[in-house]
């Protein structure tokens, strides 16, 4: 059987982000047949403009998340929570990823939605729009796979998520959805 890469795009750039902390426990709780791969530098990547996504001279870093997209089975999308909404990193790589128009990186690609944030919801709106967001821009999105933490500024204050029975519990969860809305070969 050959292994499965789920792509992990963390929405939050901040050092000890309980949402890089969730992604972390994620991949360390991956069945032996699939492999979790999270894309580092989202921070790095420009704005997206048009006038910068030009054949030949897309930016490295972004030139790089599509690479990364393009050759994963699945992309997973880790959200906190900024507002309301989605953050900033995390949507402008989902629009990177759109492009080109009906042929980018996200387009067909099966997607799914976690994340932690402070309030009691933990992040559901944020969770909400990144789907939003990845389905206009031709995202297969997984609407079953589904993990929200609420508190996690609390609650994540002295353990790690791996280290939290419950969570570790809900992430099993979100691989059985996963394989559960995986096309069967």
């Amino acid at each position: 059987m050959t292994k499965s890469t789920i792509l992990t795009l963390v929405g939050s750039l901040r050092a000890g982000s309980t949402n890089q902390q969730l992604a972390e426990a994620i991949q360390l709780n991956a069945p032996e047949q699939v492999d979790v791969v999270i894309h580092e530098g989202l921070g790095n990547i420009p704005f997206y403009n048009e006038d910068i996504d030009v054949e030949g001279q897309v930016p490295a870093e972004a030139a790089a998340l599509r690479e990364a997209a393009s050759k994963a089975d699945t992309v997973l999308l880790v959200t906190p929570e900024y507002n309301g909404t989605v953050p900033a990193p995390l949507k402008n790589a989902i629009d990177w990823l759109s492009r080109p128009f009906g042929a980018g990186a996200l387009a067909g690609k099966p997607t799914a939605v976690v994340g932690t944030a402070f309030g009691q919801y933990g992040g559901v709106w944020a969770q909400d729009e990144a789907r939003k967001a990845a389905g206009i821009a031709g995202a297969r999105v997984l609407e079953d796979v589904k993990l929200a933490v609420p508190g996690s500024m609390v609650r994540f204050a002295e353990i790690h998520p791996k280290d939290d029975a419950e969570v570790v519990e809900q992430i099993k969860g979100v691989f059985d959805a996963l394989t559960a809305t995986a096309p069967a070969a």
